[in-house]
């Protein structure tokens, strides 16, 4: 038969680095560690335990305080050193909800599938009012409703079509999407500047003023995606500021699934009376504001005082149990820590650096965790602000940070975030797993979580390419991120290359190379303006 040419490219791209690659592999090592990690995998149950016993773990939350104590125990119970927790904060309120239901009682009778939006306030027992459908682009078209909605429930968006799936929700990677990632071109970098608050006040904000004033029953909304009773829900809306300030003033919300709320606005557009009832009972937690990151270690031998750290985000939204955002990554890097102390313990071989596992919280907040972390121990960065002004001694001697949080897929590649020196590295650690079919290194950027905050401060951090499966479309922030979505094999298939990828990192002569940074330029010149 004969090949098609873009399958030729793709041999081509997958085959030729290894012939020149020169970076060692310890394939022995990559024996035990797929023992352990393919044949003996624990995956799974660490998932369960962190899913659907210690689920979900929303940041502030009384039930992150007992995952947390969980995770410290079992970090100490498979053998880790140096477990702890690093304090960061403050963060503000947490929110816990203890009971929630929503049901339409005319003109017909049904339950309705919602959930109130994290931060919502308590109704204060069942509350039952008319719907109103508050249709307002701009300032203006608010004063039909002065005086109009308090005691109702307020419909915030306009209908959203919804289409049949003609095909699956869950997809892999295949041969042309992986070489499309492979031959994106180098990143351009962008300009990096602290965030600043430009003034002004913006129709949203003025929206939400004006709701706060009425002081409607709630107000619902459907999300922009989401149907067959999945519903992708985050925190709730305020006026101003973030809805864990302690101080911001709160309206309870919440989004129902699309089909339901489509209907409810169709009833309202045809004239009818739609009413509501709903009970919603919550409270704010954590009264000092403070929240911690979970640490543990490996401790190295001759080069222990550098370090090769592997972290995941363990924080979630309150929906569903956090599978796969991110159970999925941090059961991963537990099990990857759990790998390794099993390889050490088999081979006799110890790591040269400190292999540092770290856990994150707030990261659905805004990176919050490990953007505190790297301000600890990396950079000097001034409060409220992203840009480091200046580096700690520590940033030279950390190696590398590897991140997961794309969800269940398998491991298809690195995002080598423009870092062109670490590919023929890379390429030889992969080459070790491609009937694992993991063979993909991208230049290409990748953003959105933790590698995020080491990456800025000029440490290398990496994010892993994923096979999406479902985790846009089904379980990414809904109230279906359970469990029985996540996929064994992909998840084992996960730990036991990041094992490998770390072990390798841990004994390397070298740490591994840097990308050219401001960080170095400025050090030059001041290198320069001293011998002058």
């Amino acid at each position: 038969m004969c090949k098609s040419p873009l399958l030729i490219l793709i041999a081509l791209v997958l085959a030729i680095p290894t012939a020149f690659s020169q970076e060692p592999v310890d394939e022995d090592m990559n024996k035990i560690i797929r023992k352990h990690g393919l044949d003996n995998s624990e995956v799974m149950e660490i998932a369960s335990w962190m899913t659907d016993v210690y689920g979900p773990r929303l940041t502030g939350s009384p039930m992150l305080d007992k995952a947390t104590e969980w995770a410290l125990g079992k970090l100490k119970d498979m053998g880790m050193s140096n477990v702890h927790l690093e304090e960061w904060g403050p963060f503000g309120r947490g929110w816990e909800m203890e009971h929630f239901e929503m049901h339409a009682t005319g003109p017909s009778y049904w339950p309705v599938i919602a959930y109130p939006k994290a931060w919502s306030p308590a109704t204060n027992g069942k509350v039952e009012g008319e719907v109103i459908y508050l249709d307002a682009k701009e300032e203006a078209d608010l004063e039909k409703y002065k005086g109009k909605l308090k005691g109702k429930f307020v419909l915030f968006n306009n209908s959203r079509e919804v289409k049949e799936w003609f095909e699956g929700p869950t997809k892999r990677h295949d041969s042309e999407s992986l070489l499309k990632l492979a031959n994106r071109p180098k990143p351009t970098p962008r300009p990096r500047g602290n965030r600043r608050n430009l003034g002004g006040f913006s129709f949203n904000q003025i929206l939400w003023k004006f709701l706060a004033e009425e002081e409607p029953h709630a107000v619902l909304d459907r999300g922009y995606k989401g149907d067959l009773g999945t519903v992708f829900v985050s925190g709730a809306r305020t006026s101003e500021g973030r809805a864990h300030n302690t101080k911001a003033k709160m309206l309870p919300q919440a989004t129902l699934s699309v089909e339901h709320y489509n209907r409810i606005l169709r009833m309202v557009e045809k004239g009818q009376s739609v009413k509501l009832a709903m009970n919603l009972k919550s409270r704010y937690t954590n009264p000092d504001g403070m929240e911690h990151n979970i640490i543990a270690e490996i401790p190295g031998t001759d080069l222990k005082d550098e370090v090769v750290m592997l972290g995941a985000h363990f924080d979630s939204w309150h929906t569903g149990t956090g599978a796969t955002d991110n159970a999925a990554g941090s059961s991963v890097m537990v099990e990857a820590s759990r790998i390794l102390l099993a390889a050490i313990k088999e081979s006799g071989k110890k790591p040269r650096r400190t292999i540092r596992l770290a856990l994150w919280t707030g990261e659905e907040q805004g990176l919050y965790g490990s953007r505190a972390y790297v301000a600890k121990h990396y950079a000097n960065i001034p409060e409220g602000g992203r840009v480091p002004e200046s580096l700690k001694p520590a940033q030279k001697k950390i190696s590398a940070y590897y991140n997961l949080d794309n969800g269940t897929g398998k491991i298809r590649g690195v995002y080598m975030q423009g870092n062109e020196k670490v590919a023929p590295i890379f390429r030889a650690w992969l080459d070790e797993f491609s009937d694992l079919d993991a063979t993909t290194l991208t230049l290409n950027n990748t953003g959105g979580t933790d590698h995020l905050a080491f990456e800025g401060v000029g440490v290398p951090g990496f994010q892993f390419i994923q096979d999406p499966m479902a985790y846009s479309t089904r379980t990414h922030h809904s109230n279906m991120d359970n469990w029985d979505h996540l996929s064994g094999d992909d998840l084992s298939q996960a730990a036991t290359i990041i094992a490998s990828f770390v072990w390798h990192t841990a004994v390397r002569d070298e740490l591994i190379p840097r990308k050219p940074s401001e960080f170095d330029e400025a050090e030059t010149k001041a290198s320069g303006d001293k011998k002058e």
